[in-house]
């Protein structure tokens, strides 16, 4: 397994337990301020975390599915889905006093970086 680093984000605001290879994509290109994004040298994966504003039209889990369908969306992913949509125990965060409730959303999006193309494959 590889060795982790506890991660600031947003300030201080949040952590996470990070690959200690993780490279903080600021230091290669500008990232909104909503976000905080990490890339693994060797495995070409990204992680994304973003504060989104909340929405009235939908609450819990339909909540976190429209943002994370949205952003696929905003971003012109090719393909969008959602593994699971958990509750989070509150009594296990930082921001219990602040939420009503948290939800943790698993998912995959196909989304081509900069302007390379989408491309997929099948196999029959």
């Amino acid at each position: 397994m590889e060795p982790t680093r506890n991660c600031p984000l947003f300030g201080g605001a949040f952590f996470a337990i990070l690959p200690t290879g993780a490279i903080d994509v600021r230091d290669l290109r500008p990232v909104p301020d909503n976000q905080e994004v990490f890339c693994h040298p060797v495995t070409d994966q990204s992680l994304i975390i973003e504060l989104l504003e909340l929405q009235a039209h939908g609450q819990g889990g339909a909540a976190a599915r429209y943002h994370f369908e949205d952003i696929g969306g905003v971003q012109g992913a090719r393909a969008v889905h959602v593994l699971s949509v958990q509750p989070l125990w509150l009594e296990n965060l930082s921001l219990r006093g602040c939420c009503q409730d948290a939800w943790f959303l698993s998912g995959k999006q196909q989304v081509a970086k900069d302007n390379e193309q989408v491309l997929a494959i099948f196999v029959s």
